[in-house]
């Protein structure tokens, strides 16, 4: 049932063709090799109900333009109400479908065929991927037989199936791809990332190519999760040009966007961040090169411009240093960094001030975006503390302090979002609370946490730049979980309000979560274990959704990770067989420092 073509200018694994053997039915693919094409095949004249429904779960793996063949299978009623845009359920593998009941339909009016799987996400009408733990998917297709075309005979047809695409894991990543679209912080002038699911292709309902997609997935407006915690500056209503399928750049590499008319009263500075948010969304794009952004009228005159250069205005993260530097914690408790240059690493700096001469001993710490200053949990995990990095200086007095009685009880280790305010959790089990420093040095203001119940508590926190997102690790009895929160600000009088809302699962096919680290605008490097699996080391996107090439190399004991921002710096991990090592790209774990600890970068 399935045909997969392989192009002419990919030769591996190609070098042999079958010229004799059976046919054989092949179901579903096995990798998400994205070079791999599906074509859908229409039913035989007088084909039997089990082969009507194995071809119709086949043509839903395909590209087809409007799932045209996948309708074939379908009454004519069922081909109308079926909508394979608007929600997509991925399953570990293909579904598995049973053989009829027969006895369950005496009157041979139809045949029921059992649908079942383990489904482990769902993608909305709006591109988001929520992942779930896994769980069992059971649900049926029902076929009846109607007059064929020419009225003489009948056929086989589904009239009652599903909602929307039903797909394995493997034919879902071949068929579709993660992209970022970006949103500003409300009330900023920073972007946040919005990761949905594009095809990898022409998309088979809108025909439209990947880029313009993406487009339209930005125009669409932030996933619901994002949205009240970010604006779009495109007008409500703001669509593509009608009739647009497909963009490209020209030879300047600026890719033009014509818009329709509720953009055409924008000002100059709306103009300029609609193009921030376009060209920071085609960033993520790597088939097509974009150096600048052109809006359009209807009419085809320009509304504004915009190059990359420009645009750096607005990330969340300003390039203040040329290089992000590795941080952690010699076996007295001291900071040192690592300096990276190019491939090779410098032994070990200390930082100037308390950390650094080691009058204030650490035992957690967290350098700021700008790498001029440093938050650490002092011995015994007590007293929190912030310190210039950049200049000698006496010991400040701490913080925040925990009032817990074990030390494992007490403050976790620290984090800075992008504003320059300072995050904690203080695990103590009599008052577990979350905790945000406005600047790192104002009065600590408790964070709003309705999930936060008695029997749980923060292991660990890691807040993105932008300030929107946090990752936490939440323990719940004997297992500690990965969610990410949705950060939200209001003023309440002369305070500040702070609230974490809305977690979500970034990992629910994890048993146990150890470490976690941002790696990038919407994505994560995560420490932890499958069900009855080893510890691994994997990058994970913030929507729960990954890849099978997202596996790091092993490495055992690990208790601590740090990824940079970008892509230049390698990753930091503290191994207890180990000690400091680092990952570069290309190369296996190295050994940096045999005795350390609380591995970071800023952040």
């Amino acid at each position: 049932m399935v045909l997969a073509a392989c192009g002419g200018l990919v030769v591996t694994g190609c070098a042999t063709m079958p010229d004799s053997g059976e046919v054989e039915t092949v179901k579903g693919a096995n990798l998400g090799d994205s070079q791999v094409r599906v074509y859908a095949v229409a039913p035989r004249e007088s084909a039997g109900p089990d082969e009507i429904v194995d071809g119709f779960l086949e043509a839903m793996t395909s590209d087809d333009p409007g799932f045209a063949t996948a309708k074939k299978y379908l009454t004519d009623q069922a081909a109308k109400a079926w909508k394979p845009e608007q929600s997509i359920t991925v399953l570990t593998t293909a579904p598995d479908r049973e053989q009829a009941d027969r006895n369950a339909h005496p009157d041979n009016q139809g045949r029921a065929y059992p649908l079942s799987g383990r489904r482990i996400a769902t993608v909305d009408a709006r591109r988001a991927y929520e992942p779930q733990s896994p769980a069992p998917y059971v649900q049926s297709i029902h076929v009846v037989q109607q007059p064929s075309a020419d009225g003489k005979s009948k056929e086989w047809r589904i009239d009652s199936l599903p909602s929307g695409l039903v797909l394995g894991e493997a034919d879902f990543l071949r068929n579709y791809r993660s992209v970022n679209k970006y949103y500003f912080a409300s009330g900023e002038d920073w972007l946040v990332a919005d990761p949905v699911y594009i095809r990898q292709r022409q998309d088979p309902v809108t025909r439209m190519d990947p880029v313009t997609q993406t487009v339209k997935a930005l125009l669409e407006g932030p996933t619901n999760w994002l949205k009240p915690a970010v604006d779009s500056q495109f007008p409500s209503g703001t669509e593509l040009k009608a009739g647009v399928t497909s963009l490209g750049t020209d030879d300047q590499s600026t890719l033009k966007v014509p818009l329709n008319a509720k953009a055409e009263l924008v000002g100059g500075e709306a103009c300029r961040r609609m193009a921030a948010q376009l060209l920071f969304t085609m960033g993520d794009l790597t088939s097509v090169r974009v150096e600048q952004v052109e809006l359009l009228k209807p009419n085809g005159q320009s509304l504004c411009r915009l190059g990359k250069g420009e645009a750096a205005e607005f990330a969340a993260v300003r390039n203040t240093v040329p290089q992000e530097n590795p941080y952690f914690l010699d076996e007295h408790g001291k900071l040192r960094m690592l300096a990276v240059q190019g491939k090779e690493t410098e032994d070990p700096t200390p930082v100037p001030g308390p950390f650094g001469s080691g009058t204030t001993p650490l035992t957690s710490v967290a350098v700021d975006r700008g790498e001029t200053r440093a938050a650490g949990v002092g011995s015994g995990g007590r007293d929190l503390f912030v310190s210039p990095i950049t200049t000698e200086q006496d010991p400040l007095p701490a913080v925040l302090s925990s009032k817990a009685v074990r030390p494992a009880d007490r403050l976790s280790a620290p984090s800075w979002d992008g504003r320059g305010d300072l995050w904690v959790a203080d695990r103590n089990p009599a008052a577990a609370h979350l905790w945000m420093v406005p600047d790192g040095s104002g009065e600590p203001v408790e964070v709003r946490t309705p999930w936060l119940v008695e029997g749980t508590r923060v292991e660990a926190l890691r807040v993105s730049a932008d300030g929107v997102r946090i990752a936490l690790l939440v323990k719940q009895g004997e297992r500690t979980t990965l969610q990410i929160g949705r950060i939200e600000r209001q003023k309440a009088g002369a305070e500040p309000a702070v609230s974490v809302v809305d977690l979500q699962p970034a990992a629910p096919r994890m048993e146990s979560v150890t470490a976690v680290s941002w790696a990038g605008p919407s994505r994560l490097v995560v420490v932890g274990k499958e069900a009855g699996g080893v510890q691994q080391i994997r990058y994970l996107q913030t929507d729960g959704s990954t890849s099978a090439s997202s596996v790091l190399p092993g490495l055992n004991g690990v208790t601590s990770v740090a990824a940079p921002n970008g892509d230049g710096a390698p990753v930091v991990a503290n191994s207890g067989n180990d000690g400091i090592v680092r990952l570069a790209p290309g190369t296996n774990w190295q050994s940096v420092v045999k005795a350390g600890a609380s591995a970071v970068y800023p952040g």
